[in-house]
């Protein structure tokens, strides 16, 4: 079982305000920040549902190959909602919200490219 993950950014400002807005259809808020003056090298941002953090962005170099991190929506709804926010956020299409049975039957997701490229995707695996 996965504990949490993240990925870098470049512009911490922009991606934090990117995770904010993309990720809140999910449930997702930004629960907690770490400065730069406090760790001596990187600002993070801790998002999850409450209480509990379990994605992070942190300044410096994005990861290269990019990274690819999918979010367990709750509702085909939410996937839509996640979609149309991260792309009002900034991001870029990659795949929008539909079924994907090449996967399962019942996989639902879409997919966006953050500020950085990493490729970030809302599923939902329910009817």
């Amino acid at each position: 079982m996965i504990d949490h993950t993240g990925v870098a950014v470049s512009d911490y400002a922009k991606s934090k305000e990117f995770y904010t807005k993309a990720l809140a259809p999910l449930g997702y808020k930004m629960l907690m920040e770490v400065t730069a003056e406090m760790t001596g090298s990187h600002a993070f941002a801790g998002f999850g549902e409450p209480p509990k953090t379990d994605f992070w962005v942190n300044s410096g170099t994005p990861q290269k190959p990019h990274v690819h991190v999918a979010f367990r929506a709750p509702s085909r709804k939410a996937v839509d909602e996640f979609y149309a926010a991260a792309i009002a956020a900034g991001g870029k299409d990659n795949g929008k919200p539909g079924i994907r049975p090449h996967y399962h039957a019942n996989y639902y997701g879409a997919f966006v490219i953050d500020p950085d490229g990493h490729n970030i995707e809302a599923v939902c695996h329910h009817e």
